[in-house]
């Protein structure tokens, strides 16, 4: 699954356009990697979002093309 679809599914990232514009500004890391929005995400990845002057860091648990919204949490665990 694309990188950009992966953030918004997870709900990491509100809309797809916004996680679009975060990959395409380098603030969007794989596996210690700066990530563009077409990048494949699989299980096991460590996928690290710059918001501002924080950042969140979260490991890839499962993937999927449609999921509920309070089921999106356990797509990915936080470190």
């Amino acid at each position: 699954m694309r990188l950009d679809k992966f953030l918004k599914i997870s709900r990491l990232i509100k809309r797809r356009t916004v996680a679009n514009e975060a990959c395409d500004a380098g603030r969007v890391m794989i596996n210690d990697k700066v990530a563009k929005a077409s990048q494949n995400v699989k299980v096991g990845d460590i996928i690290e979002i710059g918001f501002g002057n924080k950042s969140v860091k979260v490991e890839v648990l499962d993937v999927q093309e449609t999921v509920r919204k309070d089921e999106a949490k356990e797509l990915y665990r936080y470190i």
